[in-house]
């Protein structure tokens, strides 16, 4: 479907992803101690550890080069003897939350994230693994993913993680073009992605998944178009088809190129419907902001059935109220409030060695931020919204009656339905009930990527 270019000259404005509501910049800092937070944490965990069990999202920020394109928070260095000491904080982090449990946790999502977590050694990886396994039950749903760079992901890291319970694994491709590549700072040849995502298939992996980024310097229609039919050739199960965030306020790698090398807003755009195009005419299903699955992955499932979820993990396939998040700048959500870790890994680890939590960023849900977070939830995941479920004011509803008018929400008696083509401004239909971004000051920098 062609998007009018007046929609996307409208609606490529900075809106958050909504991971969370509010979103970080927006967090109001009203958490003030590690033992104010583990209350929440311990709530949390009473009201719904052995009925869903809870999920777990392990920071590894270790890289060995910068992607220039990159805004997580990644620690750059070969320095593998930082491996061990990494792993101990992280562990010993974990006991603190389990000081806090009443019983043993049940996990029912385990993803380690970056960085790179194949940084790590596989022996490394077992450590840190085990040791958190070894204290918990796994939940009868239990699913266990990490990603991999594919240059260095190798089949002991497979072997060994598999051995452990994975079975998902998430490849970050980005693009295949050399020259994008190379300016992006992330050259690997299509023999690794091919390589690295064999070896998963032959160990027993049921789901891979791949992230691509459209939007990158020097991209085009026709290099999009390659990039994804190779992509599909492989059938991972799930595809990510990122917009690249251009935040160089943030991210001093993206100033090795400047604006003038990105593609303007209506080639961005197209770079999207032509690799969309292609993923559904292969047979793959738009699931939400980015993401597309095969019929038979988990996630599509969880799609048809309305019980995908979204959280700081992006999406997911079950809902927990518990995401405990370990590591630098690992961002946790207890359901009733939010916590961030310190970033800097050398004050997380000092932090942690004094026994406490690394607070650096909270955040306390008002009765207020819970019925819009769950009206956000719905139509991030579901494609559709309640009134009973939101409190709409005149400006709101006279935005939506517009996006109706524009074909982007179908209105109903109890709510809205998001139409075909306002799957594409999932996050500006969001940002429709944000009341905390509409009333943050304006005299701030820019704080949100574009929605485009």
């Amino acid at each position: 479907m062609q998007i009018p270019s007046s929609l996307i000259e409208k609606y490529n404005v900075p809106v958050p992803r909504y991971t969370s509501y509010p979103t970080l910049p927006l967090w109001e800092d009203n958490i003030y101690s590690s033992s104010q937070w583990l209350q929440i944490v311990k709530q949390t965990f009473d009201e719904s550890n052995e009925k869903e069990g809870i999920s777990l999202y392990i920071h590894l920020p270790y890289c060995e080069s910068l992607c220039t394109y990159c805004a997580c928070n990644t620690r750059i260095t070969k320095n593998h003897k930082v491996e061990l000491p990494y792993i101990e904080s992280v562990l010993q982090e974990w006991d603190m939350y389990l000081s806090a449990f009443k019983g043993t946790p049940v996990i029912r999502e385990l993803h380690l994230g970056g960085g790179t977590p194949t940084f790590f050694s596989a022996g490394s990886l077992a450590k840190l693994v085990k040791g958190i396994l070894g204290s918990a039950r796994r939940h009868p749903s239990f699913a266990f993913s990490f990603e991999g760079h594919p240059n260095n992901t190798r089949y002991d890291h497979l072997k060994t993680l598999y051995e452990l319970g994975a079975t998902r694994v998430s490849y970050g491709v980005q693009d295949l073009d050399m020259k994008v590549q190379t300016v992006i700072n992330r050259v690997q040849p299509y023999e690794n992605v091919l390589r690295a995502t064999q070896d998963a298939r032959s160990i027993g992996y049921s789901s891979v998944n791949f992230d691509l980024v459209y939007g990158l310097p020097f991209q085009s229609v026709a290099g999009v178009k390659d990039m994804v039919q190779r992509v599909i050739s492989l059938r991972p199960e799930r595809i990510a088809f990122y917009s690249y965030a251009h935040v160089p306020w943030k991210r001093p790698g993206q100033r090795a190129y400047t604006e003038s090398d990105l593609p303007a807003d209506g080639l961005k755009r197209d770079l999207y419907e032509a690799g969309k195009e292609l993923l559904l005419g292969s047979g793959y299903t738009d699931v939400g902001m980015d993401h597309f699955a095969l019929p038979g992955d988990a996630l599509h499932t969880a799609f048809h059935r309305k019980t995908m979820h979204r959280n700081f993990m992006g999406y997911t396939e079950a809902s927990t109220r518990l995401l405990v998040g370990l590591g630098a700048s690992a961002i946790s959500d207890a359901h009733y409030g939010y916590f961030q870790n310190r970033k800097k890994v050398e004050e997380y680890q000092a932090t942690i060695q004094k026994g406490e939590l690394p607070l650096l960023k909270s955040h306390r849900l008002s009765k207020e931020d819970l019925q819009i977070r769950a009206a956000l939830l719905d139509i991030a995941c579901k494609g559709e919204c309640q009134w009973n479920s939101v409190v709409t004011d005149p400006s709101s509803l006279q935005t939506l009656n517009v996006m109706a008018e524009e074909g982007l929400i179908e209105l109903k008696d109890n709510g809205f339905q998001v139409t075909v083509l306002g799957m594409a401004f999932l996050r500006n239909i969001c940002s429709v009930f944000d009341r905390r971004m509409k009333s943050s000051p304006k005299t701030q920098g820019p704080v949100f990527s574009k929605a485009i």
